[in-house]
């Protein structure tokens, strides 16, 4: 990430990010919200349970609007208020359902959530302040690699080449929509910035029911159909109210 600073012109921003406490603080505790997503996602997945990392940034928007309406007092429409209810019961049936089961995907929500209410408040611009953000993490991933080699169970090295090369991929395949999506934080609502995660989720959903072939029932269809109908509610109110006249 780092090295990507001068083909954006952005390592004086990354200095003088540096220099600013303020500024640090905020985006260590981005750091500190993105690192708790990726392991609670990459964990998630790893123990086979795709449908819940789908319900989880599925939610991630809901949090947005919620915390673009609560915290940065972003105003709803009656008809987006009603999507969000709609969703927040499917969510609540779910978790009743599941008897606890989703905790990781609520994880994911919130962790998520308040990372873009991070990125949004945070004046730094989207490739410096990722940067920071990995230069803040790099220390406790070193770590982390160090004891996994102490231990016999690291993934990543010479002798692994194919995974290690597959990881290292990984890496640049979820910084690019990252320094996206922290770039559109500053420049979108908070409320409209939820509408633009609904591919992400939809896509590791069909993934999970029919590559990975996970078990969902009726129930969690009926789940699934109501937060897809808030979602789809909430889209076409956004949507009806960019194409309206000032």
């Amino acid at each position: 990430m780092v090295l990507l600073l001068p083909l954006g012109g952005g390592v004086a921003d990354f200095r003088r990010a540096l220099r600013e406490h303020r500024v640090v603080g905020l985006i260590g505790l981005s750091a500190l919200l993105i690192g708790i997503n990726w392991l609670t996602y990459v964990s998630t997945i790893a123990d086979g349970h795709v449908l819940e990392a789908s319900l989880g940034y599925f939610l991630a928007p809901l949090a947005n609007v919620a915390l673009g309406r609560l915290v940065l007092g972003e105003r709803l429409t009656p008809l987006q208020m009603v999507a969000c209810g709609l969703a927040v019961g499917a969510v609540a049936a779910l978790a009743l359902g599941t008897e606890g089961e989703i905790w990781r995907a609520i994880v994911l929500a919130i962790s998520f959530g308040f990372y873009g209410l991070v990125r949004k408040t945070v004046r730094v611009e989207a490739l410096p302040g990722n940067a920071l953000e990995c230069f803040l993490l790099v220390p406790f991933a070193a770590a982390y690699l160090v004891w996994c080699a102490g231990r016999g169970s690291s993934h990543f090295g010479p002798a692994v080449p194919g995974i290690s090369t597959l990881l290292a991929l990984s890496g640049v395949i979820t910084a690019v929509p990252l320094i996206a999506f922290a770039a559109a934080a500053r420049r979108l609502k908070l409320s409209t910035l939820g509408l633009m995660q609904f591919v992400t989720p939809s896509m590791v959903f069909l993934l999970g029911a029919f590559v990975y072939g996970e078990p969902f029932g009726l129930a969690k269809l009926a789940c699934f159909a109501a937060i897809w109908t808030a979602l789809a509610l909430y889209a076409r109110e956004t949507l009806r109210l960019t194409r309206a006249p000032a």
